[in-house]
Parts: C-alpha cells; structure tokens; sequence
C-alpha cells in the first residue's frame, strides 16, 4: 500500500470526526473508528488492504482512548517503522463552539470526570497540543455544517480536484402499475408518448429490442423531451455532485416498465455514460410478466 493512502484523522471532541469519516468512506477508503493506536501496525499488515476497490484507508483516534495522547508518539514511530507515513488530520473548533455542539447532542464529553464540559474541553486542548504539533493539515470546523465540512475533506483527500465524481448515479425504469420507486430522485414517466403494446409486433418485445427502440425513439415528441429532459440533467447534476449527493437516481416510468421507460431510460443512460458519469442502469420491471401489463 502506498503511503499516502494511510489517513489518521484526530482532533478535539466535537470538532467534527464523524463527519470526516463519512467523507473517507464516500472516496472508497477502508475507515475504522476509535482504533487503539498501538493495534495500527498489526492491522496494516492484513491482506485485504490490496483490494482495487479500496483506495487507503482511514483511522479516527481520539482521546475516547484514555491512553491516546500518552501512546501517539510511540504509535506514529512503530506505524513509520512498518515502512508507512500516515497523513495526520487535526480537527478543532473553537470553545465556543464545542460547547454549544455539546450542548445540542447531550453527549458526556471523554475527558470529563468530575470536570465541568468547558474544564474538559480546555484540558483537551492541552493534552492535544503535542498531537496537533504533528498534522499535516489543521482544520478548523467552528463555521462549518456538516456538509462544508465533508467537502472541505473530499478536496483534500483528492489534493483539489473538484472534477472527482463520487455520486454514484443509477437510471431506472419502471412500471407504474407496480409503483413508483421508493428510492427515486427525480422520476419522469413517459405515458405521454405513443404505446408500443399496442402494436400487435411490439407488444411482446421490450424496450431493449431494437424494433421497440425505433419505434419510441422516431417519435418527433420523443426527441423534443429528450432534448429538453436531458439538457436538464447536464445542468442538475453537477449541482448535485457540489452538494456531495451519494446517490442519484433517475427514474423513468411508463405504464408497464416494459417498453417506453426501458427505451427512454437506455437512451438517458447513454448519454450520461458519453458525458463520463459511469451510471448504472436498471430496467426494475422488464421481466415482469406481459400478461400483466
């Protein structure tokens, strides 16, 4: 494993770790939560590390470890030991904030004991002073929500480039007879266009054939939406991506899921997959039975 591709992220409590991992599991990195330092060094040295579907992975260790800030020196020396450079993350916020976040989710803060919450927060400033002295970037989340704060660590693990797709965009067709997708975004149905299962050659066939495709696609209303619909789509989801979106899904509709939606829905998808999307695309009510529709 290369050596930029191992991230420790730590910092104050309530500075926003959670959300940071979130943005490491959305880039394909193998994340784990509240790892003892000193059990780094072992875990590095499992094999599933080598998977081409994980891009690195991501420790979050903090003072929920009594022993965290005692142990981090000696555990970054036995991490590099193993021939590793971990990218150190420091989260913070200001006290204020810590506070007030504190305050909202009733949390116990770690280093409380018989502390008040704003002794614990100042006398985990100062334990993490050493800590801090070692990141190689220092954030401060005090003016961030949660999606800021993503996007902030998005560019970061991508050294800036805003052109990385991470939302995974999915076209599906469907029958409206069967119900509308639970997990659709933007649904459109296509009842409007002229129906092939009325056509006694097409009706047992499927919007994959190339004699249904024809017959959908040669409609002079079919190209006016698609124009329209898909100049939509080209600006939409740009917008969506800025707004870190894990999931788009585009989801088209006719009266069955067999004909229409399945012809329009390929011609969406390949239009996005031109455009270097990567969708996917599922056609969720093709197989069901012609009787039925």
């Amino acid at each position: 494993m290369a050596k930029e591709t191992v991230y420790i992220i730590t910092g104050l409590s309530g500075s926003g770790k959670s959300t940071a991992i979130q943005a490491f599991e959305d880039a394909s990195f193998y994340c784990v939560d509240n790892m003892p330092m000193e059990l780094v060094p072992k875990f590095l040295e499992l094999p599933f590390k080598e998977s081409p579907e994980i891009k690195g992975i991501a420790f979050v260790m903090d003072m929920r470890s009594k022993t965290f800030a005692a142990n981090y020196a000696g555990g970054i020396s036995a991490i590099e030991g193993v021939g590793i450079l971990p990218i150190i993350i420091f989260l913070e916020a200001d006290v204020n904030t810590l506070v007030k976040r504190f305050s909202q989710t009733r949390r116990q803060h770690p280093v409380s004991g018989t502390r008040s919450l704003l002794e614990s927060i100042h006398t985990e400033i100062s334990l993490m002073q050493p800590v801090k002295a070692t990141a190689h970037h220092i954030i401060d989340t005090s003016t961030f929500n949660v999606h800021q704060l993503k996007s902030h660590i998005l560019d970061l693990i991508h050294a800036g480039k805003k052109n990385v797709a991470l939302m995974k965009i999915n076209v599906l067709s469907f029958g409206y007879k069967y119900g509308i997708p639970t997990d659709a975004d933007l649904v459109i149905d296509m009842r409007f266009l002229a129906n092939p299962y009325f056509v006694s050659e097409l009706k047992h066939l499927d919007g994959e054939s190339e004699a249904v495709k024809k017959f959908v696609l040669s409609n002079p209303e079919t190209n006016i939406f698609l124009e329209k619909y898909i100049n939509l789509l080209d600006y939409l989801i740009p917008l969506y991506k800025r707004e870190n979106k894990a999931y788009l899904t585009i989801a088209v509709g006719c009266t069955g899921g067999r004909h229409r939606s399945v012809a329009i829905a390929r011609s969406i998808f390949e239009h996005l997959n031109q455009k270097g999307n990567q969708p996917g695309l599922i056609h969720r009510d093709l197989d069901r039975d012609i009787k039925d529709i």
